[in-house]
């Protein structure tokens, strides 16, 4: 799968990013919006509060989204769960050190970048090879 992204367009949800779990595809649909917001700002003088913004939401999300995802995997006895927590896990400790970075040098093009392209390589990376596979366990229910 190619990422459908531009800095004129930004990321492009298509329903190739469906797992078939309203909940959570709405919940990933709003994360391409965030990034997508970001994409779109290049220009914009409130750097700070556009970043401060996309981090306060990324750790909202990581906690929020991958607890709700875990609990469907738990409900729907998901047999790649333990795999699937340790990879939330580990990006809850990049956002971690996103916020670490953003607190310690504040707003930067290279921050702002960083978190485009390591949120966009996740996402897409982890909805359409893990994802995937809570909605085909869901599926074979």
């Amino acid at each position: 799968m190619v990422v459908k992204m531009s800095a004129k367009d930004g990321f492009i949800w298509d329903e190739s990013y469906i797992i078939g779990n309203e909940q959570v595809d709405a919940q990933h649909h709003q994360l391409f919006d965030l990034v997508n917001s970001l994409v779109n700002s290049r220009d914009e003088s409130n750097n700070y509060k556009k970043l401060k913004s996309a981090l306060d939401f990324l750790v909202n999300y990581a906690v929020r989204h991958f607890d709700d995802e875990e609990t469907l995997q738990i409900e729907c006895n998901f047999p790649g769960y333990e795999d699937h927590k340790k990879m939330h896990d580990d990006f809850k400790v990049t956002v971690v050190d996103l916020v670490k970075r953003f607190e310690e040098t504040g707003s930067s093009s290279k921050l702002k970048n960083d978190i485009q392209t390591i949120v966009v390589k996740w996402l897409v990376n982890h909805i359409l090879y893990e994802d995937k596979k809570i909605g085909v366990h869901l599926q074979s229910l």
